[in-house]
């Protein structure tokens, strides 16, 4: 059961892979130079890909999260902040901008973009200092907002997010995307530099205010002007723009059926949008489990309960270690008393710790120690830990969102 669990979510991790994924994408080089901005966790390795198989002229720069990068010749790599933007992002974003803004009529913008892109292709408007932008984003993480709302935020204290980076070039623009949202809308994947942003100041204000979030003096002050709007859906600055997603989440759980099915359980994909409280997603997830269990409906055992999507955790307090795939499986554990289950994050880091997720067994919650106080405290890492069940991946340098799969024997 574990081996069959962990190699469904090593074959949805594959699915993904930049260099397998990239290369039928490419467009053809133009007349000028090609200058290629990358930003994201998947940022190295698409890189990489890029100029295995790139024929003409090239540069550029791609930033990654620390940890994440690999050789390259023609592109330089820089690692930098990831949840939450540092000074090697905001450098290198600037050098981005300045770059972008040279290029001309006959040359062209190759972006590759993944998720975490919004923190580490981070350039702050020039009115809000980088210590403010952490500042709100550290507040956001922990507030429980959705990444769609977070990136709205993000979006209107940027000068780069928001579709301002296309908007920055004279040169066409094809931007290459790896979603890791749902919906897989290119607005919202690393806060969307180069698509339109139907989103407004006054959302951002909203977010704010639903989610307590007291944002510094600068942040106020700029989301209360509302000067110097993002582009929107029809602005001639798209005009010579394609926004153009490669991978999606929905395509690495059809990956990871495959291995399901291969030895002869039922696969159900329950789709690549389930968001939520993760403790809460768990319950329901629970309830479906039960129903299996105990009346052999809506699926007959075995069967493979697949999803995938991005859940939250609202921390209070000073919050324990781990993340939402762990902490996702401490509650279904105990919802449950037990059962086979894996969640992980496809790019090999689930919350602040070192570990992609880990495995629920049957006897997990038995075998650990004070499972719901664990849980109230947010300490899904560390019940997991004592186990021996975390999995960990180091970096896969790849990110189409959270991986999740029950098995019911």
């Amino acid at each position: 059961m574990r081996a069959l669990l962990e190699a469904s979510f090593r074959a949805a991790v594959a699915a993904a892979d930049p260099l397998q994924v990239v290369a039928p994408h490419l467009p053809n080089a133009p007349k000028g130079r090609t200058y290629v901005a990358a930003a994201g966790k998947a940022a190295a390795a698409m890189a990489a890909a890029t100029e295995k198989y790139w024929g003409g002229d090239i540069s550029g720069l791609a930033i990654t999260r620390y940890g994440h990068g690999v050789p390259t010749e023609r592109l330089r790599v820089v690692e930098a902040g990831h949840p939450v933007p540092d000074k090697a992002g905001e450098s290198a974003a600037r050098e981005i901008l300045g770059e972008v803004q040279k290029l001309g009529p006959d040359d062209l913008l190759l972006a590759l973009l993944s998720g975490g892109g919004s923190s580490l292709l981070s350039l702050p408007a020039a009115d809000v200092p980088m210590a403010d932008l952490k500042q709100v984003t550290q507040q956001l993480l922990k507030s429980g907002a959705a990444i769609q709302e977070m990136n709205t935020v993000r979006k209107h204290l940027s000068a780069i997010h928001g579709g301002r980076l296309a908007a920055a070039s004279k040169a066409p623009v094809v931007a290459l995307i790896i979603s890791d949202v749902t919906g897989d809308d290119p607005t919202h994947i690393a806060s969307g530099p180069c698509a339109p942003d139907p989103t407004t100041y006054a959302d951002a204000r909203e977010i704010l205010a639903r989610y307590r979030v007291k944002p510094p003096a600068s942040v106020a002050k700029r989301l209360k002007a509302a000067k110097d709007e993002t582009p929107k859906p029809g602005d001639r600055v798209f005009r010579n723009v394609q926004n153009k997603v490669i991978v999606t989440a929905h395509r690495s759980l059809e990956a990871a059926a495959l291995e399901f099915a291969r030895v002869g359980v039922h696969p159900v994909i329950l789709g690549d949008t389930v968001t939520g409280e993760a403790s809460e997603v768990a319950k329901a997830m629970a309830a479906l489990v039960r129903e299996i269990r105990s009346y052999g409906t809506p699926w007959k055992p075995p069967v493979a309960l697949i999803s995938g999507g991005e859940c939250t955790v609202t921390i209070t307090g000073k919050g324990g270690r781990g993340g939402r795939c762990a902490e996702f499986l401490l509650s279904l554990g105990i919802e449950t008393g037990g059962a086979w289950a894996i969640a992980c994050d496809t790019d090999g880091i689930d919350g602040s710790e070192d570990n992609a997720g880990a495995i629920l067994t049957p006897d997990s919650v038995k075998r650990g120690r004070n499972a719901k106080a664990m849980l109230a405290k947010h300490d899904s890492y560390g019940f997991f830990e004592a186990l021996g069940d975390l999995i960990v991946t180091g970096p896969t340098r790849t990110n189409v969102n959270d991986y999740r799969a029950i098995l019911i024997s």
